[in-house]
């Protein structure tokens, strides 16, 4: 068993194939096929089952994907390690809408400019698809909106938000719940961590009664609010980046509307491209 094998174990495991993890290698399926059936001898064990035409790790599979992992990242680290030169390749990044559009701008710009070499691919998408994405291996890291309780993720806290109520300008003023009753609410889809917050402020027993517009982008979202279509909550610096926002603000209390953005990975691998974005969004944090 060598790492070469463990690279083919593991792009075959994440895959869920021989021919996509062949792709992915930039090797024919019949090399990693045998790749496989050598590394099952060598420790005597079956690693993947099959299932309608798709691949899955056994249990002794898995045992092994976390030694893998280890082992991978431990030899990419010993390398950046006695290497001088920078990172390159691709690093497939995620991020909430409204980080990518208040944020990432200025910490893209800087890390392109340290890093020519590496390729970001950004997708954007709600709080928990990102966080799954991550764990299932569909990106390498992504901006959240809350620490995910879950052994093989690690976050750093990044940027504080400040979240506020905005309603059209000709809108009582909002200062409780009570302010809200018969307003529609408009937010991003089921999954969001902002719309669980501002389903925590309206309380249960009031949600039950609101009616909710499902919008996926902000410009959209603020632009129903100047209209008198409902109430929303968004991140203020959202809408510093919002031009003519003719919207009225109105503070949460402190425990609802102060968050700050983590960026999350699994523990196991992350890549010479990731820790070198993790210093320069520290550094845009400070």
């Amino acid at each position: 068993m060598d790492l070469s094998d463990l690279r083919i174990f593991k792009a075959v495991a994440e895959e869920g194939g021989v021919a996509r993890a062949a792709h992915k290698l930039h090797r024919v399926p019949s090399n990693v096929s045998t790749r496989i059936r050598q590394l099952e001898e060598s420790v005597g064990a079956q690693l993947f089952v099959r299932d309608r035409q798709r691949l899955f790790l056994s249990p002794s599979g898995e045992h092994l994907l976390g030694y893998a992992e280890r082992l991978l990242q431990l030899s990419a680290e010993a390398i950046g390690a006695l290497s001088s030169a920078p990172p390159r390749g691709v690093l497939r990044l995620g991020s909430l809408e409204s980080t990518a559009a208040s944020r990432l701008p200025k910490v893209l710009a800087a890390y392109h400019k340290a890093y020519p070499d590496v390729r970001v691919e950004l997708t954007t998408g709600t709080n928990d698809a990102m966080t799954a994405a991550v764990l299932e291996r569909r990106l390498e890291a992504a901006f959240v909106a809350e620490v995910p309780a879950h052994p093989e993720l690690v976050a750093e806290r990044l940027f504080r938000e400040r979240l506020v109520i905005i309603a059209s300008r000709d809108h009582a003023p909002i200062r409780r719940p009570h302010d809200v009753v018969g307003d529609s609410v408009i937010a991003f889809p089921s999954g969001c961590a902002y719309r669980r917050v501002l389903q925590h402020w309206l309380g249960r027993t009031r949600l039950a009664s609101v009616r909710v517009l499902d919008l996926g982008s902000y410009h959209a979202i603020v632009a129903c609010v100047a209209a008198g279509t409902g109430i929303a909550l968004v991140p203020e610096s959202v809408l510093d980046t919002v031009q003519h926002a003719a919207v009225a603000r109105y503070p949460l209390p402190k425990v609802h509307g102060e968050r700050v953005t983590p960026l999350v990975w699994r523990a196991a691998d992350p890549s010479p491209a990731l820790l070198a974005l993790r210093k320069v969004a520290s550094a845009a944090a400070r």
